[in-house]
């Protein structure tokens, strides 16, 4: 599950809860701001104790998705869907498939506000049957036409986050020789992984299923328990899993340099940005870092560029992340409070223009 986490200030323009008719199941679609667009978030398939965490975490994700695609310079919005098992629920295909159709229902409900997408727990074909139910969806599987499966082009936006992170943190781009953790082997976090042992970076891996080992050997990367992962030397700590990861004991125990990685939400207070640069490790804002598969899904299905022109547009978050970090230093402030602030300038002009795309 994912870590306790507080929840945002509610500033939400709509938040639909329902039980679905059809699976039984708690799902909530969150839309956090229309104001730069129709909203683009996925949806999350995950256990919960309680509805009530199922639906924080959708209120948070939400708002970082409104941060995201701010800061990624997109026009659209912000918003989330969950759908939440119970504590011990393993789901048959028909139920899935049951789960799906009611969540369709649920985006359709929102006129267009909001788009949906596959995110942890879901998957592309599980986007085609809540196609079944509203056109307000996308990342559908490549084989029917659809763009397809957004973790590479994350992938590439964090590889580029990291190149740029090291830059500031180390003084070179070379990842060759630089001590990287990664801590989480998702579909992300595998392909991250992937890439850095090919350019020659020091591995160290973990993730909570023990079969990734496999994959950690395959890349000749050393292997340690989640648990103790933050406390491995490295130039570079990866968080590519749960939420929450980074409390206050786990950054005041950190042995790292720096932090850049994909997963949502890593800082379980906003204050551990503060915290972490009290240590003078310099923090990647997760919002900037793993926007490459939100780039990439909206544009495609806006048709704007080719696919060579958008995979460029992925790259170049790590320009993005070069410029929070010049703005955080220039104004004094934590390269979250930089890139929050860079959200904030895109959606006040949003705002005044008043422009629905």
């Amino acid at each position: 599950m994912t870590n306790a986490l507080p929840l945002p200030d509610f500033a939400h323009e709509r938040v639909e809860v329902m039980t679905g008719r059809r699976s039984g199941l708690f799902i909530a679609v969150a839309l956090h701001s229309s104001v730069l667009g129709s909203a683009l978030g996925g949806a999350r398939l995950w256990t919960y104790p309680s509805w009530t965490d199922a639906l924080g975490d959708a209120l948070r994700l939400s708002a970082a998705m409104t941060l995201k695609n701010a800061a990624a310079g997109l026009d659209a919005g912000g918003g989330k869907s969950v759908i939440g098992l119970p504590e011990g629920t393993v789901l048959d295909a028909e139920r899935r498939r049951a789960a799906f159709l009611d969540l369709g229902d649920a985006v359709e409900s929102l006129g267009g506000l909001y788009r949906t997408a596959e995110d942890v727990g879901s998957t592309t074909d599980d986007m085609l049957v809540v196609s079944e139910r509203t056109a307000h969806v996308v990342g559908l599987p490549d084989t029917v036409g659809g763009s397809g499966e957004p973790a590479g082009p994350t992938s590439l936006g964090v590889y580029a986050s990291l190149v740029a992170t090291l830059e500031r943190a180390v003084g070179t781009s070379d990842v060759s020789g630089r001590r990287i953790t990664i801590a989480g082997l998702g579909q992300v976090g595998s392909r991250l992984a992937e890439r850095l042992a090919t350019e020659g970076a020091t591995l160290t891996v973990t993730d909570v299923n023990p079969a990734k080992r496999a994959l950690a050997a395959e890349l000749g990367a050393a292997w340690v328990e989640p648990s103790e992962a933050h406390l491995v030397p490295a130039d570079v700590f990866v968080p590519a899993g749960i939420g929450g990861v980074l409390t206050d004991a786990v950054i005041d125990a950190l042995d790292a340099r720096a932090v850049c990685g994909p997963a949502n939400n890593p800082l379980a207070e906003r204050s551990g940005a503060e915290r972490l640069a009290r240590r003078g490790i310099l923090y990647a804002p997760d919002f900037v870092v793993n926007a490459g598969g939100v780039i990439y899904l909206d544009l495609v299905a806006k048709q704007r560029g080719t696919l060579e022109q958008i995979m460029g547009r992925v790259a170049d978050i790590g320009d993005t992340v070069r410029r929070v970090f010049d703005e955080a230093q220039s104004r004094g402030v934590t390269p979250l409070a930089a890139a929050e602030g860079l959200a904030a300038e895109r959606l006040a002009v949003g705002a005044g223009d008043g422009a629905f795309v």
